[in-house]
């Protein structure tokens, strides 16, 4: 019979989702930080192309240079922050009631989670440098998995409410 949920339901949903997605950025990147070689290796494999196929077509695309990849990293790193940071604040917006508000950042947050693992992981680190090709270095899964879960998220941030009607 009721075509929508209750406003509150839906905020609540909302709120706990983005939350969601917060929590889990905010320990990406300070798992970046705070244990730097882990995925810095990660990177610089995936980069180097140093465990695929070895495909003379496609190894001009490799990065080989330490400096280039650190500096790839550390920019991963900074977006991943950023996106916690946003989210986090879109988070709070939910909690402070402010629906537009809280869906522009939820928004704005959810984009950057999804541009980072839509387009930086999938596209440019599984394509590009053929990360689908190692057995060792091979994040595709996980990064469509984060995709995937944020497109949820951001499709519930912008189902109707109440105050939209």
């Amino acid at each position: 019979m009721a075509s929508t949920p209750p406003r509150n339901a839906l905020r609540l949903t909302a709120t706990l989702l983005t939350a969601s997605v917060a929590l889990y950025m905010a320990l990406v990147a300070f798992g970046n930080i705070t244990d730097f070689g882990t995925n810095q290796q990660f990177v610089q494999h995936v980069l180097a192309m140093d465990t695929t196929f070895k495909d003379d077509d496609l190894m001009w695309r490799a990065i080989t240079s330490k400096g280039l990849q650190d500096t790839a990293y550390v920019a991963i790193i900074v977006w991943e922050t950023l996106a916690a940071l946003v989210l986090i604040y879109g988070t709070w917006l939910w909690f402070r009631q402010g629906d537009r508000a809280a869906r522009r950042w939820s928004t704005y947050g959810l984009l950057m989670v999804m541009l980072l693992f839509g387009a930086g992981f999938i596209a440019i680190g599984g394509e590009w440098f053929a990360m689908w090709q190692s057995g060792d270095w091979n994040g595709l899964d996980a990064a469509t998995r984060v995709f995937v879960f944020s497109g949820i998220v951001l499709i519930v941030n912008h189902l109707p409410t109440a105050s939209d009607t």
